[in-house]
């Protein structure tokens, strides 16, 4: 039995001696690992150092968005006519074809009528965009919508301070002012 009891003493010790093992390496992992202890300024300037960081990743950030928005309103301003000339080619082939059949046509009425066709397709294409022709003769002047050109004396009590004559038409696009009308008033 004594063979048995120094047998469980020695498997005994030897556990001990494994857990003692086993509690140094910890010691040491944790001494190892552990940092020693921070001064308030230390602390500060890592946390100076990373709003820094982030305070320098989030201005890059805006100004990769400001860059990549400006080049993308750029491409946008690009193509925004694209939609309007691609509908108005056609009333352009309408007047070269017009120009080639005049050349020979001595009929000016067919002319009249051929160029009057041209401008309304033409102006359809505009009104289907948005374009609207300002219709200001006879109405009160604004200067909001004309723009006066000349006063002449009114051709009747009626007609003062109002459109007497359009010298260039003012057209609205979405309701609001493209071109002023150049207007001519009565005084």
């Amino acid at each position: 039995m004594s063979t048995e009891n120094e047998a469980k003493e020695t498997e005994k010790a030897q556990q001990e001696e494994v857990i003692n093992q086993e509690a140094e390496q910890e010691s040491k992992d944790t001494a190892e690992t552990t940092e020693p202890a921070l001064s308030p300024l230390e602390v500060a300037e890592n946390e100076s150092k990373e709003w820094k960081d982030k305070y320098l990743r989030l201005y890059a950030e805006f100004d990769n968005f400001r860059k990549r928005n400006a080049k993308e309103r750029i491409d946008l301003i690009k193509s925004a006519s694209k939609d309007l000339l691609k509908d108005i080619i056609p009333a352009l082939d309408d007047f070269d074809r017009a120009i080639s059949a005049n050349a020979t046509n001595d009929d000016i009425d067919a002319v009249k009528e051929g160029f009057e066709l041209i401008r309304g397709k033409t102006f359809r294409v505009l009104e289907g965009k948005g374009l609207v022709a300002m219709d200001s003769i006879g109405k009160p002047f604004d200067v909001e919508h004309h723009e006066a050109i000349t006063n002449i004396p009114a051709p009747s009590e009626d007609m003062k301070n109002n459109v007497v004559d359009v010298i260039e038409k003012g057209y609205f696009l979405n309701d609001k002012v493209l071109r002023f009308a150049k207007v001519v008033v009565g005084q």
